[in-house]
């Protein structure tokens, strides 16, 4: 009996041991599953030469990561000051990047090599974030810095995209024939800051940059400039650019959705609009009884004739005398001035040859637009007063609606009274307005080095009810 159990012991033995050793061939050893996932960067063991080194000669430089790296997007990534004419080349192989330098290194100057979010462990992805690398080919090392943020003139905003630039020469045209000297980036609270630079006089720019040019090639860029000179030296205050888009630039923008989507013709496999299109600031077929009503056009006007839009009232369409038809100077916006009356009802007939546009579309047939204006019940009261306005800046307050101005006031006090005001929730900015033409007016720097306007966000929202005497205070 006792034999037999042994004998028994010994088979499972055996069969447990073929089993977990793969005697056959066929058992597969798996790893452990599951566990936290790598969200560990590399990191640096080694640069050669060193990083901070002096009097530098070498033409290639060598850094060894702690696990496998890869190296993606270098091109959008790396930034080399000074802005060397051939950019170096960058390598990667298991633990290590090589970068390579083909341009000659100038004598007794402070580089540095940002790689942005480019290095990256090879399994997770982990990027080692904004890694920089500096080196001198003197005896010492460059340490002045220079700080600051970029706003957007027009509305205060962040757009962290641009980049910021130092040019040496005061000529203009520098910012649109030559690269840079220095570059860095913005971060995502729109702030930037150069380090190591040497203690010299410098042009202080920010570009939106998506060609990757680092010049200013187009009106349609956003774009700042430093009122003055940047002479560099120990503990210089941040400066704030204020990045606007040209007013030839500005003006030319015009939105083309439509309420009519007319007729449609196909020509070789693709859809052709053929009716002239327009869409009006009606709300939800209302109009609004401070505000005109506007018809925006999909393209600008080649002719209008204001005689062939006839304004009616009532279900009967009765004639109305007091009205009047402008087209703006963009020829895209027809304003319809008039004096409404609440909860009425209104058509505008448009005849078919009232206008065309500049591609030669006009409307197929006779069109008619009806609508009613709100009642006075809909809207409430409006007490507003501005704590630490300065007066003397001419300020405008901006009342913004689902992001798009709603209305402005021009400021001769601290406080705003409004016996009607529409319902909703509002953001307000302060436009400082320079030439007291009630509108925002951007940037001219060439030869002229005029800054834009700035606009201000006014960081608390306002709602305004219905019905309702709404009072406010806000101090700035």
């Amino acid at each position: 009996m006792k034999i037999k159990n042994v004998i028994g012991t010994m088979l499972i033995l055996s069969v447990i041991i073929i089993s977990t050793s793969g005697g056959t061939g066929c058992a597969n050893i798996i790893p452990p599953q599951g566990g936290a996932r790598d969200s560990i960067p590399p990191q640096l063991e080694k640069a050669e030469p060193k990083d901070s080194a002096l009097n530098f000669k070498d033409n290639k430089i060598t850094f060894t990561f702690d696990e496998y790296v890869e190296v993606q997007n270098i091109g959008e990534n790396l930034i080399f000051s000074p802005n060397p004419s051939i950019n170096p080349d960058v390598n990667f192989k298991l633990r290590t990047v090589t970068v390579k330098l083909k341009d000659t290194l100038e004598s007794n100057t402070t580089y540095t090599i940002n790689f942005g979010n480019a290095i990256k462990d090879f399994t997770e992805g982990n990027p080692f974030k904004n890694f920089t690398y500096t080196f001198s080919t003197g005896s010492y090392l460059d340490s002045l810095e220079l700080s600051g943020n970029v706003l957007l003139a027009e509305n205060g905003k962040i757009d962290s995209t641009l980049i910021v630039m130092l040019h040496t020469s005061p000529d203009d045209s520098v910012v649109v024939n030559e690269k840079p000297r220095y570059i860095t980036k913005l971060d995502s609270k729109g702030n930037f800051k150069f380090k190591n630079l040497p203690p010299k006089t410098f042009y202080l720019y920010a570009l939106k940059d998506e060609s990757n040019t680092r010049r200013y090639l187009t009106d349609k860029q956003l774009f700042a400039f430093a009122e003055e000179p940047i002479v560099m030296k120990n503990d210089l205050s941040p400066i704030t650019l204020y990045a606007y888009v040209a007013k030839a630039a500005v003006a030319t923008q015009t939105t083309t959705p439509a309420i009519n989507p007319g007729l449609r013709i196909r020509n070789q496999g693709a859809v052709v609009e053929k009716r002239l299109k327009y869409q009006t600031n009606l709300i939800s077929g209302q109009q609004d009884l401070l505000n005109d009503l506007y018809i925006t056009l999909d393209q600008p006007l080649r002719s209008f004739d204001s005689s062939g839009l006839k304004f009616f009232t009532d279900s009967s369409f009765k004639a109305v005398s007091d009205y009047k038809f402008v087209l703006d100077s963009t020829r895209t916006r027809i304003d319809l001035i008039h004096e409404w009356k609440e909860n009425t009802l209104y058509h505008i007939i448009f005849d078919k040859d009232f206008a065309e546009d500049s591609t030669g579309k006009k409307l197929l047939k006779t069109d008619t637009l009806s609508f009613t204006t709100k009642k006075l019940s809909e809207y409430g009261s409006l007490k507003l007063k501005l704590r630490n306005l300065d007066l003397d800046k001419n300020p405008v307050l901006l009342f913004f609606l689902n992001d798009k101005l709603y209305k402005s006031y021009p400021m001769k006090s601290i406080d705003l009274t409004q016996d009607l005001f529409l319902p909703g929730e509002f953001e307000l900015r302060i436009l400082y307005d320079n030439n007291k033409n009630g509108v925002w007016d951007p940037g001219d720097f060439f030869e002229k080095h005029l800054q834009p306007e700035i606009v201000t966000p006014i960081e608390r929202k306002i709602i305004v009810k219905p019905a309702w005497q709404n009072e406010f205070e806000i101090a700035l």
